[in-house]
């Protein structure tokens, strides 16, 4: 059910929040990264499934299926003939509106035997308030209803805002098997960044919690005080992409403003720097924060995109379907350009970045399938389910 989130705010105030919602950049005020270059037609794209609105996360279901989140606050399973089954019911109140509503959806690695999901949106509060949830739920056995849903989480405070949500969820492993627990990535909500560098709030932050929804134990704000424990890391934008290495390491990407989108690996403590340092500039020209990229104690990014990309979704391929060349190359979707990038990484480095699919649509997830092919999501009122297939 979704709920309409506040009235239509005055003109200048709509057209900062626009700018703010596309991570527009239309100038390149600071030193840049190498833009990345064509790739060649080596992948095209095929449909999977159309007319969803506004999707926002794919997930994985048994015998070809899958599960896809619609923004106004719909989750719908998808058959593998692309055909679209009504919207799965039992889902709470949802605030769609702006860049808000239901957002990321993942299965748990032992779906098969729990059929537990989890799931994280945009929760109403008192009047015009919301803030972002994680959930968990178990999907029913004929896949059209959710059962015991949980609200396993929920950012505080709860901000009067429709940007700058987050909302990415990765189970985390430690030495190759799941360890019980759940990051998800939690936005600044735009008009609060100042509380992105306070740890006492959880805005402009990564949290991790057990599955349960309890704190552990070695989180590292533990019993620290005026520190909330579910912390993992802060100084963070507003985060849209976040996925695991094969080695375990946590990865994330995040919205600049007018230029310095992240690559972070975020480590458990650790400041990565927003609003005090940045690559990028406000939207009006004026610096953000102390106007450097950099500072004791804040740690730099691993790649910054400026001018902005807007990126949203991130996966690493593990497998060889696209040929031995990829495997092991991360990927990340662009709203702004419409393209999926191919990063390539030597050393731990992005080394080079190669566009694909140049404009297949504002993409907003970017998974790898069990069958070990990309599969991504197009957001916009028609948005499209696509499958990345190797040309011959």
């Amino acid at each position: 059910m979704a709920l309409p989130l506040t009235p239509p705010a005055p003109p200048a105030i709509r057209l900062i929040a626009i700018a703010a919602s596309v991570c527009l950049s239309t100038s390149a005020v600071l030193a840049q990264a190498p833009a990345p270059t064509a790739a060649g037609p080596s992948v095209t794209a095929q449909t999977v499934a159309t007319g969803l609105q506004h999707p926002w996360a794919v997930a994985f279901l048994p015998e070809g299926r899958f599960l896809v989140t619609e923004r106004p606050g719909r989750l719908r399973v998808v058959d593998a003939d692309g055909k679209l089954q009504p919207p799965v019911q039992g889902l709470p109140e949802v605030a769609a509106g702006g860049q808000g509503g239901l957002l990321d959806v993942v299965t748990d690695s032992d779906f098969a035997r729990n059929r537990t999901l989890y799931f994280c949106y945009s929760e109403p509060g008192q009047g015009t308030t919301n803030s972002t949830a994680l959930a968990s739920a178990r999907l029913s056995a004929d896949r059209q209803r959710l059962e015991n849903v949980k609200v396993l989480f929920s950012q505080k405070p709860k901000v009067g805002s429709a940007n700058h949500f987050g909302c990415r969820i990765v189970e985390r492993t430690v030495a190759g098997k799941p360890d019980g627990s759940l990051f998800l990535t939690l936005g600044d909500r735009y008009s609060r960044r100042e509380d992105a560098q306070k740890l006492d709030n959880h805005l402009g932050k990564i949290v991790r919690v057990g599955k349960d929804g309890s704190v552990p134990k070695d989180n590292p704000f533990v019993g620290q005080a005026g520190a909330l424990p579910e912390i993992w890391s802060y100084g963070h934008r507003n985060s849209q992409g976040a996925t695991l290495a094969s080695d375990g390491t946590l990865w994330q990407h995040e919205h600049g403003a007018q230029g310095g989108d992240e690559i972070n690996l975020p480590q458990a403590g650790k400041n990565y720097g927003w609003p005090v340092v940045t690559f990028g500039v406000d939207y009006d020209g004026s610096k953000i924060g102390t106007g450097q990229s950099a500072a004791p104690g804040m740690a730099p990014p691993l790649h910054h995109w400026t001018p902005s990309i807007a990126p949203s979704g991130m996966a690493f391929l593990t497998s060889d379907r696209y040929g031995p060349g990829w495997k092991g190359d991360l990927f990340v979707g662009s709203l702004k350009f419409q393209y999926l990038d191919r990063i390539e990484l030597k050393g731990g480095k992005v080394a080079a970045e190669h566009k694909l699919l140049e404009g297949i649509g504002r993409v907003r997830d970017v998974r790898q399938g069990p069958d070990g092919l990309l599969y991504l999501v197009t957001d916009s009122p028609m948005g499209k389910l696509i499958r990345v297939q190797p040309k011959p």
